[in-house]
């Protein structure tokens, strides 16, 4: 059986080719690069807040800055300074002796050579009992480390923000007593248990509450001082190692109170 081979032109097979990229190059279009334009910034967002009496009845509302109470959660943020605030309070009093400060020792427990029993140079070794120990808890050691200022307020922010979202803060305009008694403390806790989410504050866990005042307040901390579930602060001293340790914020004169976060930035 014969066959026949047919041979193609070169030239058509040129023409070809280039016709098919031709229609490949028109096909593409050429469009002029859209000029940049400015991004509008963003208006600060305020979030209103209803705010109580310490009788417990509505006072009003208050708009929070966004920049302290809508922040997003940041888990590493907060993760990463809460653990050097632990560390920084860690007292380092643990303490082990070695081997140069354990007592005894001195002399060669036996000669070298000739007893048929391992070498020793010192009866003070940490493998002999009573002998120093080995790579233990030393009161020198410093466990403290350094925290960033704009770390520490961030982390803050950032755990007021999620009190925020869970619905955990609570405003009060003021606190006021006529005397420094626990009994009228109790009674403004159970004004406020009786707000709606708050229904909690008159627990006695140690952690129920953390009233932030503006300033320091004497009449107000020692009132509070023997109900187990509250501790009262002034606003300037609270950071974010102590805010997540309580379920409620409360926050008292939030006028003054917020401008003193804000000046954490």
């Amino acid at each position: 059986m014969q066959y026949r081979v047919v041979a193609v032109p070169l030239l058509a097979l040129l023409v070809k080719s280039y016709s098919m990229e031709t229609k490949k190059t028109t096909i593409k279009k050429t469009t002029a690069p859209k000029a940049k334009t400015a991004k509008a910034e963003k208006a600060p967002m305020s979030l209103d807040l209803a705010m109580y009496n310490q009788k417990g009845a509505s006072a009003g509302t208050f708009a929070l800055p966004e920049k302290v109470f809508g922040l997003k959660w940041n888990a590493d943020l907060v993760h990463q300074v809460v653990v050097a605030m632990q560390a920084n309070k860690r007292a380092g009093t643990a303490h082990t002796k070695d081997r140069s400060e354990v007592s005894g020792g001195g002399k060669k427990p036996w000669k070298q050579k000739g007893t048929g029993r391992a070498r020793h140079g010192s009866n003070r070794s940490p493998i002999w009992i009573g002998g120093g120990v080995t790579f233990g808890p030393r009161n020198d050691k410093d466990y403290s480390q350094k925290i960033n200022k704009k770390m520490r307020a961030k982390a803050l922010f950032t755990v007021l923000s999620r009190k925020f979202a869970d619905e955990a803060v609570l405003l009060v305009d003021g606190l006021s007593f006529k005397e420094m008694k626990t009994k009228e403390a109790s009674a403004v806790l159970s004004s406020f248990s009786a707000i709606k989410g708050f229904e909690k504050l008159g627990s006695k866990k140690p952690t129920t509450a953390l009233v932030l005042l503006p300033e320091h307040n004497e009449m107000t901390e020692k009132s509070f001082a023997n109900l187990p579930g509250v501790t009262v602060m002034a606003v300037n001293e609270v950071n974010a190692l102590i805010a997540m340790s309580f379920h409620n914020v409360v926050i008292v004169d939030p006028a003054k109170s917020v401008a003193t976060l804000e000046a954490k930035l």
